[in-house]
Formats: structure tokens, C-alpha cells, sequence
């Protein structure tokens, strides 16, 4: 028993040592994230995309922005499954979000690029077909805030 543990101190001495910081631990990009002030376009998909963004980078309303990030979203659907009347059975969403990272006090911008798919099934009920619609939307919203997440976590780390 104090063989492992004497293992356990030597392991964490180790990685303390090399300069491994955990990603989600409090760092200064860390908490550059909670003060980026999100800009999307004006649609639907653009508003779920920044509410998204906004909840997936904590942001702190209160204090003043140190970064504007700007997205520009693109989608594009297509028909996957035919009925013998020819109509969809189901759909698949293709959403590329391209974003630019501007340090408020002036600087480099940086920008990227993420694309997610989703699909989705249609119904044949109007509003199932929309609710259906808007679900998977919502999903590649949720999904390219958390791809946007990770790519801001990397580019703010980079000194």
C-alpha cells in the first residue's frame, strides 16, 4: 500500500515537472474566455450559434470585453432517405462556421474554420418537420460552440 502511494507522489511530482497544465485548469486563457464578446449574423441559426458560444465560454456580461469574436455561418442541406411518393425521409445539415478573434486593444486577429454535420429525420406533420428541423440545428449549434471552444483555448494558450 505505501509502495503505490510512494508511486502515486513520484507520478504526480513528474507531471508537475515537465510543465503539464490541465486544459480546463484557471489560466489566463482560461479567463480571456470569459470576456469575449460574441457577434453572429442575424438569422436564426446565428442566434443559436452565439447562445451557444456565449454559455460554452461562460461569458461575464459584467466585465469589459478583452476579444470581439465574429462568425459567419453556413448551411447547407440535403436529402438522404426517399419515400416512394419521392419525397425526404430524412435530411442531413451541414453547418460551417468561420470566426475571427480580435483582441479588443488592438493586435493579430485569428481565425478558423469548424464544420459539423448532423442529420435528422422528417415527419408527416408540418410542425414535426420543423421541430425536427430546428432540433438539428440546434445540435450543430451546440456542437460548433464547443469545436469553437477548443480552437480559442488553443489559440489564446499560444502566447
Amino acid at each position: 500500500m505505501r509502495i503505490a502511494a510512494a508511486l502515486a507522489v513520484l507520478a504526480s511530482l513528474a507531471v508537475s515537472a515537465c510543465g503539464f497544465t490541465p486544459m480546463y485548469a484557471e489560466t489566463a486563457a482560461g479567463s480571456s474566455l470569459r470576456r469575449i464578446a460574441v457577434t453572429t449574423q442575424d438569422d436564426r441559426l446565428g442566434y443559436r450559434l452565439r447562445e451557444q458560444l456565449e454559455d460554452a465560454l461562460a461569458w461575464d456580461r459584467g466585465a469589459t470585453p478583452l476579444y470581439r469574436l465574429t462568425t459567419e455561418v453556413q448551411q447547407n442541406r440535403r436529402s438522404l432517405g426517399r419515400r416512394i411518393d419521392d419525397t425526404a425521409t430524412r435530411y442531413e445539415l451541414t453547418v460551417k462556421a468561420t470566426w475571427t478573434l480580435t483582441p479588443a486593444a488592438g493586435g493579430t486577429p485569428v481565425s478558423g474554420a469548424e464544420t459539423v454535420t448532423t442529420t435528422y429525420a422528417t415527419a408527416d406533420q408540418p410542425y414535426a418537420a420543423i421541430a425536427a428541423q430546428q432540433d438539428g440545428e440546434e445540435r450543430a449549434a451546440a456542437e460548433l460552440a464547443r469545436l469553437i471552444r477548443l480552437d480559442l483555448m488553443q489559440a489564446l494558450s499560444n502566447p
